[in-house]
């Protein structure tokens, strides 16, 4: 029987033989399979953080454009801003100027020339006496009014109409024509 146990020993050992190589082969397959795979969707992965990396990048250099654009304008805002105040300044300062009694006799005339039958002319105190020959030229009556220190208002007769002629109020309708064409020669 030892003739026998031989051939089956060896029958057996070719067979667990053929079983391993089998085994390693579909391992080895298997492997090959699961590294494929690995790879595949480590790459896939990778590109998906890159996207994401990307499109986080375009954020974040979005919102700092819009951040910066934001301090441009508001930098921008504050120049033409101080700007309108020192044109305001210049105007208060105007009252203190030899030039001055022309210019509040050309308001007067100004605002006498919207109205069909002006009756009456108000102006600051202080600018009535630069007033009065035009009053008594076209006998219209002067009228006190602290609040008009830049300007004056003619009155219609019956002081159903009235047209404000004064310089803030002027500066405030020009202001955006004003501010746009100093921005322009500012920034361009």
């Amino acid at each position: 029987m030892s003739k026998l146990e031989a051939i089956l020993s060896q029958e057996v050992e070719a067979e667990i033989q053929a079983i391993l190589s089998e085994a390693r082969a579909k391992a080895e397959g298997l492997k090959a399979e699961a590294e494929a795979r690995a790879k595949a969707l480590l790459e896939g992965k990778r590109r998906a953080l890159e996207a994401a990396f990307q499109a986080a990048l375009r954020r974040s250099e979005s919102a700092g454009e819009l951040l910066l654009s934001t301090a441009r304008a508001q930098a921008k805002g504050e120049v033409l801003s101080e700007l309108k105040a020192k044109a305001l300044e210049a105007l208060k300062a105007l009252p203190h100027k030899p030039e001055w009694p022309e210019v509040v006799r050309k308001l007067a005339l100004e605002a006498l020339s919207a109205l069909a039958e002006p009756e009456a002319l108000a102006t600051h105190p202080e600018n009535l006496p630069h007033l009065e020959a035009l009053a008594q030229e076209r006998g219209l009556k002067l009228l006190p009014d602290p609040a008009l220190r830049l300007g004056v208002r003619a009155v219609g007769k019956g002081g159903k109409t009235q047209v404000e002629n004064a310089l803030e109020s002027r500066l405030e309708r020009a202001w955006d024509a004003l501010s746009s064409k100093v921005a322009q020669a500012l920034w361009g």
